[in-house]
């Protein structure tokens, strides 16, 4: 054959490749419907599995009424809840602790004994001339907090996982400790003084008033926090047997002193700085011990916890950090607040941070979706100390400072020549916040704002039995 006849002509080529194209259009959609069959039919199966496997749902009777019916049907997802880590409402108590609101009505409805006056010179001076009607509040959320699993966005399920069970088993550790339901006797062996007779009948008031408050309204219920992070506030002094968990603007400085003294790392208080008392790793804390030597001494050692009237330990908190020079707190807290709440704020103020305003610092307190976060100086004593988990066998006041530190020193057999120091460890020359100081700041505030501060607080009120002020 010649090679001028192998040639096809144009007809046969286009021919040729229609004939190819149709065929193989065919069968790439007869290959597509066949695996999205398949597909389709492993779905079916899986699902068909799951029913298989579920559990039935209970039938709800028909003579239940209806509220019934909807709390029947959504027992799965309550429980489910329960069993959650949900962030925690910071202006609410501790799970296990009643709302504000059902404590009041508790009160109210059974006529509680809830108010035992310690002040043998009358009633407590109100911060405010007029009692306004009661403000009603939307209750504000905090921050997350993090303490019991960390931060976990972004960990893999195995991980997360992990983290959960272990601190599920801390917390059965810690449930299983069997923590004492009843506050014991003090040991007053040592007191060799009759002057304390008085003292001591306060105390006794103190410590069974905060059992039946946390025994009516809180218990001994399962943590929500890391129990290392629940005594990272407590310090320990061994030789004495004394556990002392730290308030801020309650005399903690002095109460350092005190401990360092005890500990034989110094002859006198008078001789401590205030920065070897606040930054010098002089004292040993509860959360550097095991489980085992947490547990041991917060049964065996005598637990000690100093508060102060809410609303004055805010105020001192503010003046110390905000209205004196303060390398911390101005450019870590007080840019943030002025940045936050101060419109058209100046450049100097923005960059140093100085300056804040007591309205603008309430302004961040009650935030719920507060710029920077809390901190221990105003943080509430029911978040510092655990009073409803941690049984204290001792209750303070910074209202009767001396004589209740000087009664707690006797019992713990301290030396005698030891007392506790009435300076001010800071600031020596501006005068102490007092009821009357407290009300020239409460006086830039409204109504609302004040009665903001006392809910934020409320708990702390409650506990500790001080006066509701006039708002």
């Amino acid at each position: 054959m010649q090679p001028s006849e192998m040639v096809m002509n144009p007809k046969q080529v286009f021919l040729s490749v229609l004939i190819f194209g149709v065929a193989g259009l065919l069968l790439f959609m007869y290959l597509q419907v066949s695996i999205e069959e398949q597909h389709a039919g492993r779905v079916e199966k899986k699902r068909e599995q799951k029913v298989t496997s579920a559990p039935p749902t209970p039938p709800v009777p028909s003579s239940i009424s209806l509220m019934q019916r909807i709390q029947a049907q959504s027992s799965a997802f309550s429980v489910a809840k329960s069993e959650g880590w949900g962030p925690v409402n910071y202006l609410q108590p501790i799970p296990g602790i009643m709302t504000r609101e059902k404590i009041q009505e508790h009160i109210t409805n059974q006529n509680t004994k809830f108010h035992l006056p310690e002040d043998p010179k009358g009633k407590k001076e109100n911060l405010n001339s007029e009692r306004p009607t009661r403000v009603l509040t939307e209750t504000r959320h905090s921050q997350r907090e993090d303490q019991s699993l960390g931060k976990t966005t972004g960990l893999p399920t195995t991980k997360l996982a992990e983290k959960h069970q272990r601190t599920k088993t801390l917390f059965k550790k810690f449930n299983e400790m069997n923590w004492p339901l009843d506050i014991r006797p003090l040991n007053k062996t040592l007191v060799q003084d009759n002057k304390w007779k008085k003292t001591d009948e306060t105390q006794e008031k103190r410590r069974s008033f905060l059992q039946e408050f946390c025994k009516k309204y809180g218990g001994v219920s399962r943590p929500q926090s890391h129990l290392f992070h629940m005594v990272s506030r407590i310090y320990v002094e061994d030789k004495h047997k004394i556990l002392y968990c730290e308030v801020p603007k309650a005399g903690c400085s002095n109460w350092k002193r005190i401990l360092m003294v005890l500990n034989g790392l110094a002859p006198s208080t008078y001789n401590i700085s205030h920065d070897a008392v606040h930054y010098g790793k002089h004292l040993k804390k509860l959360d550097g011990f095991d489980l085992k030597g947490i547990y041991t001494r917060l049964n065996t050692y005598t637990k000690a916890v100093f508060v102060r009237d809410p609303m004055e330990r805010l105020v001192s908190a503010f003046r110390d950090k905000f209205e004196h020079p303060n390398s911390y707190y101005h450019p870590v807290f007080g840019k943030a607040i002025i940045k936050k709440y101060r419109p058209n704020a100046c450049e100097e103020a923005l960059n140093n941070g100085s300056g804040v305003q007591f309205k603008e610092f309430i302004h961040y307190l009650l935030d719920s979706h507060r710029p920077v976060g809390m901190d221990i100086h105003w943080e509430k004593v029911s978040k510092l100390c655990y009073p409803c988990l941690i049984n204290y066998d001792f209750v303070g006041k910074f209202e009767t400072l001396e004589e209740d530190a000087n009664y707690f020193l006797q019992l713990i057999g301290a030396p005698k020549e030891l007392k506790f120091p009435n300076f001010k460890d800071r600031h020596s020359s501006d005068e102490r916040t007092n009821a009357q100081v407290v009300r020239q700041y409460l006086k830039d505030l409204t109504r609302t704002e004040r009665q903001l501060i006392y809910d934020f607080y409320y708990l702390d009120y409650l506990m500790f039995n001080y006066t509701t002020p006039f708002l």
